[in-house]
């Protein structure tokens, strides 16, 4: 039997450890190889390439119009506090997680308080989900859905417990990810509040003429009318000949190891944000982590100033 891709030696071509031996200079020339074409500093402003560096103070300036700017201006790092290593370390840890990684052990692991490494994760998350922005779907796609949160404590006594399934006993804080993947193609997740309300965004996410696959939920009926769809009665079986959600459900299975073991808890205010991960880590599962490494690099480089997560300790505390 041949060995597994992510089990043999192809796949690690990065070690935590040669990153965390970088010097600041050679970690700048990472992050200006993958934001500029041959590591040559373009002004962020006017796309000036008439520009000279400061030796002391690590910036650059635009002869043309004046602008001073350094390697992360403009960029999710923008602002940033931690020196450039400290945050290639922080993507070579995230990225050889197969799971993901909590703010409390990457703060661990870079030695910065909990907010600190709070927002670094998310910029993370934000920065690998913008490729899934204009996604479309076509081919054959899976559609299923999966419930996370509102999570009721049941009483101590078996006298005092009430049904949780039913509605009046529930927090209203219960949402469902709705993922459409691509056999051998893309996955796009979203989050909304019930499987039913899902339906126009796969309308809108997933081309005409496309096969649509799903389980027997009542939710997904309305698919007939826009689609060829095929359903699973997962009941009976898991897979009927070619009808199936095993891709929908594989990439479920890993959200679901991410809530378990290394979050333990997802707010539903950042559902989003976690199932967005999980869909970039089973898009890119079958690369390198070095390559992983380096597009989230590319992914960060090229992402503009969070409107989310940048002065987001200062917006809560006011």
């Amino acid at each position: 039997m041949a060995q597994h891709f992510l089990l043999s030696a192809k796949a690690r071509t990065l070690s935590v450890v040669s990153v965390a031996r970088m010097s600041e200079d050679e970690a700048r020339d990472v992050f200006r190889s993958l934001r500029w074409a041959d590591g040559e500093p373009v002004c962020p402003r006017c796309g000036c390439v008439a520009v000279y560096e400061y030796k002391t103070r690590r910036i650059f300036k635009c002869q043309g119009c004046g602008h001073q700017f350094s390697i992360t201006s403009g960029t999710i790092f923008a602002s940033r506090k931690l020196a450039v290593r400290d945050i290639l370390l922080a993507i070579a840890i995230c990225v050889n997680a197969a799971k993901g990684i909590s703010a409390l052990e990457l703060g661990r692991e870079l030695d910065v308080q909990y907010k600190t490494a709070f927002v670094m994760a998310h910029k993370l998350r934000e920065a690998m989900a913008a490729e899934h922005a204009d996604m479309m779907l076509a081919g054959d796609v899976e559609v299923d859905g999966a419930y996370f949160g509102g999570y009721v404590r049941p009483e101590n006594r078996k006298e005092d417990r009430r049904d949780r399934r039913l509605k009046e006993n529930q927090t209203g804080k219960r949402r469902v990810v709705v993922v459409m993947r691509e056999r051998g193609g893309r996955t796009l997740p979203f989050v909304v509040r019930s499987e039913d309300q899902a339906v126009p965004t796969i309308r809108e996410r997933v081309a005409t003429g496309s096969t649509v696959y799903a389980d027997e939920a009542a939710s997904w009926d309305d698919l007939h009318a826009a689609y060829e769809t095929r359903r699973i009665n997962h009941s009976i079986a898991f897979q009927d000949e070619d009808a199936c959600t095993n891709q929908a459900e594989s990439y479920f299975s890993r959200l679901r190891r991410a809530e378990w073991g290394q979050h333990h808890h997802i707010s539903g205010r950042y559902l989003v944000a976690y199932a967005g991960e999980m869909a970039w880590r089973e898009d890119h599962r079958r690369v390198t982590n070095g390559e992983q490494f380096q597009r989230v690099i590319a992914a960060s480089m090229a992402h503009p100033v969070s409107r989310v997560w940048k002065g987001y300790w200062q917006r809560a505390v006011a």
